[in-house]
C-alpha cells in the first residue's frame, strides 16, 4: 500500500473506533450497534480495491478486538472485517467512483448482515452463544438498519477523502486530461466546420484569407502592368 494510503486509513479507522466505542456504544440502542468501523472499512475497499479493502479490514478488526471493553477472543472482528474488506473491494467500480448510490447500498447492505452472520458464526465454533440469547434475527436487522442510517454520511464522505488523496493534479493536467480534451476539441472543430487547425481556428481563417488577399493583388498587379499570366 502507499504511504498516503496508510496514513489516511489508519487516521479513519482509529477516529471511526474512538467514535464508536465512547459514542455509538453507549446509545443503549435496541439491538446491535451501529457499527461506523464497517462502514469505513467499506467506503476504503470500494475505493482501493480487494487486497488494500483485506488489509484494512483486518487491521480494523484488529484495534477493534484489543479496544476496551473488548468481551471476545482477539481475532474474531479481524477475520470478519478482511473478508468484508476483501469482498466489498471486489465490487470496486472503475477509479473508484460510483455511478449511482445503489451500489454502496447494496454493498452497506449485504455487509451488514453477512458481517453479522459471520461473526456469529465464528462465536459459535470458540463457544460464545450470546447471539443465541439476544436473537440472530433480531441482530442482523436492527445492524442493517443502523448501517443503512449512517452510511448516507459516512461513506460517501471517506470515498471523497480517499479519492482526493489518489488524485494528482499535476500528472493530469499534463498526462492528457486538459490537453486530451483540447486535442480532441480541436479535431472536432476541424472536421465540424472545415478550418485548418495547425495554428488554431482563427490563425487558420487568417491564413487562408492572407492567402487569397495575396493572389487577388497578384492578379491585379498583373492586368494592371499587361502581364500576361499563364
Amino acid at each position: 500500500m502507499r504511504l498516503n494510503r496508510i496514513l489516511l486509513s489508519t487516521a479513519l479507522v482509529v477516529l471511526a473506533l474512538m467514535i464508536q466505542v465512547s459514542v455509538l456504544a453507549r446509545l443503549q440502542l435496541p439491538g446491535a450497534v451501529p457499527d461506523l468501523l464497517l462502514l469505513t472499512v467499506l467506503a476504503l475497499a470500494l475505493v482501493y480495491g480487494h487486497l488494500a479493502g483485506a488489509f484494512i479490514g483486518f487491521g480494523a478488526g484488529l484495534l477493534a478486538d484489543l479496544a476496551p471493553p473488548a468481551d471476545h477472543a482477539a481475532g474474531r472482528y479481524a477475520l470478519v472485517l478482511c473478508l468484508v474488506g476483501y469482498v466489498a473491494g471486489l465490487c470496486r467500480p472503475e477509479h473508484g467512483r460510483m455511478r449511482s448510490v445503489l451500489g454502496p447500498l447494496v454493498v452497506v447492505i449485504g455487509a451488514a448482515i453477512g458481517s453479522t452472520l459471520l461473526y456469529a458464526g465464528v462465536g459459535a465454533l470458540v463457544g460464545d452463544t450470546a447471539a443465541r440469547h439476544v436473537g440472530l434475527a433480531g441482530l442482523v436487522t436492527t445492524a442493517t438498519i443502523y448501517d443503512l442510517v449512517l452510511a448516507p454520511f459516512i461513506v460517501p464522505f471517506v470515498m471523497w477523502l480517499a479519492r482526493r488523496s489518489e488524485n494528482d493534479p499535476l500528472g493530469e493536467s499534463v498526462g492528457g486530461g486538459t490537453a486530451r480534451g483540447a486535442d480532441v476539441a480541436a479535431g472536432w472543430l476541424a472536421s465540424g466546420t472545415g478550418l485548418s487547425v495547425g495554428g488554431g481556428g482563427r490563425g487558420g481563417l487568417r491564413g487562408r484569407m492572407s492567402k487569397a488577399r495575396m493572389a487577388r493583388a497578384t492578379r491585379n498587379s498583373g492586368r494592371i502592368k499587361g502581364v500576361k499570366r499563364l
